[in-house]
């Protein structure tokens, strides 16, 4: 029986996995907005940490809490799993829910490379599911729905001119948390874990890239990874980005720009956008009716993970391939994966060139000198534990 006739008349039932601040904070709140419309319910909780499983159980008034992942898997047959744990474990806790016939939402960065993004795919339906997504939450908002239109209708001239910036700031204690700051661990630094949300939404409205030239640098923090890194994008529209990811600016802030021939595109904010948040200022010859026209975002969605929940639960329903799934949550990771390799090797890269074969496939670092995790470190040692 397909996903979407087994879920007809019946609630999606999903299952939470790491019960941090992400799953405390985003995912058990949106799973909550739609139990309470009769779309989903959480049946099950899974934690290394036995306490931690069981108080999030019962802060969530969830029925079953497990310290293993396989045998929640066997008893409680989630159509949902909701992967909230450190990048290291991504793949293998994917793959599993897939096999076990679960769709998956897992939190960003998806997985370390693209060896693991293909291993991932591999184990995905081939008609009707099930399909593993990336939690993407800013392509989903009303902002970005409205402002993907305007491009694609070509109602704003073509974009010439792209910022991307996520400047950010992390102390010394937030680099404390053992698993963070490391390339097998967390999976890359700012540009991986930090900006990849914003490098995604400009993607999303951009389209396909074709070149990147980027330099990265480890000024401040004691880590593996970097702490800061500038790109220069070529989009395959001629459009040109420079893009920004840093966790040593103490004035925060998420912004991404596009300057068309007939507007400039503004979004600013932190964490998440409402429709205020962005701003469309017309070139000088374009009639006031069409450009007050453009200020209408229609009803404000703001971006968020209940927003991307509702359309992934949709796409469960149809028995159809998520948005932020397979090829199309690729794009954001080879970016990433290109910019760190141009980085470490002082050449521009170009989209698709990063295969089988490449160091950086299966590497964000590439084994690159000055780079890569010295011989025998905790942090390269395959064998880590990490918690969830």
């Amino acid at each position: 029986m397909s996903t979407s006739a087994s879920l007809a008349g019946r609630p999606v039932r999903a299952a939470v996995i790491g019960t941090g601040a992400i799953a405390r904070g985003s995912h058990l709140p949106a799973l909550a907005r739609l139990a309470e419309e009769g779309e989903a319910e959480v049946v099950a909780a899974v934690d290394i940490d036995a306490g931690a499983a069981e108080a999030f159980c019962a802060e969530g008034g969830i029925p079953h809490a497990y310290t293993d992942l396989e045998r929640m898997l066997r008893e409680q047959r989630p159509d949902l799993v909701c992967i909230c744990t450190p990048p290291t474990l991504h793949r293998e806790q994917t793959v599993a829910a897939l096999r076990a016939g679960a769709w998956v939402w897992c939190e960003k960065p998806p997985v370390p490379s693209l060896a693991d993004f293909a291993a991932v795919e591999a184990e995905e339906g081939t008609d009707g599911g099930p399909y593993a997504a990336i939690v993407f939450q800013h392509r989903f908002g009303s902002g970005a729905t409205h402002v993907r239109r305007l491009l694609a209708e070509g109602a704003l001239g073509r974009p010439l001119v792209a910022h991307c910036q996520t400047t950010w700031y992390r102390d010394t204690a937030y680099y404390a948390v053992p698993w963070r700051g490391g390339w097998r661990t967390e999976g890359g630094g700012p540009a991986m874990g930090h900006g990849i949300h914003q490098m995604d939404l400009l993607l999303d409205v951009l389209g396909p890239w074709s070149e990147v030239r980027a330099m990265a640098g480890r000024l401040v923090h004691d880590v593996e990874t970097e702490d800061v890194s500038t790109a220069l994008v070529r989009f395959e529209s001629g459009a040109l980005a420079t893009v920004v990811n840093s966790v040593l600016s103490p004035d925060e802030v998420s912004r991404i720009r596009v300057d068309c021939e007939r507007a400039t595109i503004e979004l600013t904010h932190l964490y998440g956008y409402s429709n205020a948040s962005w701003r469309i200022t017309p070139a000088p010859d374009v009639p006031e009716a069409e450009a007050a026209a453009w200020q209408d975002f229609g009803a404000d969605v703001p971006s968020s993970h209940l927003a991307q929940l509702r359309e992934l639960v949709a796409a469960m329903r149809a028995g159809e391939r998520p948005r932020s799934s397979g090829p199309d949550g690729r794009k954001s990771l080879e970016l990433v994966t290109a910019l760190y390799k141009s980085a470490f090797t002082d050449t521009t890269v170009r989209r698709g060139e990063i295969g089988p074969g490449d160091p950086y496939y299966t590497e964000l670092h590439g084994g690159a000198p000055g780079w890569a995790p010295a011989a025998g470190s905790a942090a390269s040692a395959e064998s880590q534990e990490v918690p969830a």
